[in-house]
């Protein structure tokens, strides 16, 4: 399940942390690697989790692998997460679904997962 995926690669702190610097800009993974002290193959299995989770994309441009985050993917599963967690939040949805059918109009859907 994508969320499941999601919060195990959240779970590494040099994966947040990569996170972090890629909120800023886009990055190649030799940028990435600089910015730390582990191996270039440690830096490459966080990147392939953060990648797989859909939380990074990257682009090959010529020799380079530059990484970007996927900042929606994030935001749309911690917000899934906290209205299913959320006391208040079956209730809000439930009227939200009978506002919409009352005025003919379609509810969202909630966020897609990978």
């Amino acid at each position: 399940m994508a969320v499941d995926r999601i919060f195990d690669a959240l779970a590494s702190r040099p994966r947040r942390e990569i996170l972090a610097y890629l909120s800023a800009q886009e990055l190649t993974a030799g940028e990435i690697a600089a910015r730390f002290e582990m191996s270039a193959p440690a830096i490459s299995r966080h990147l392939s989790v953060l990648e797989a989770a859909g939380l990074v994309a990257s682009d090959k441009r010529g020799q380079y692998v530059f990484y970007r985050l996927v900042p929606d993917n994030l935001v749309n599963t911690l917000t899934g997460f906290a209205f299913e967690v959320c006391p208040t939040a079956g209730p809000l949805k439930r009227e939200a679904r009978a506002r919409a059918r009352q005025t003919g109009a379609r509810a969202p859907s909630p966020p897609k997962t990978r």
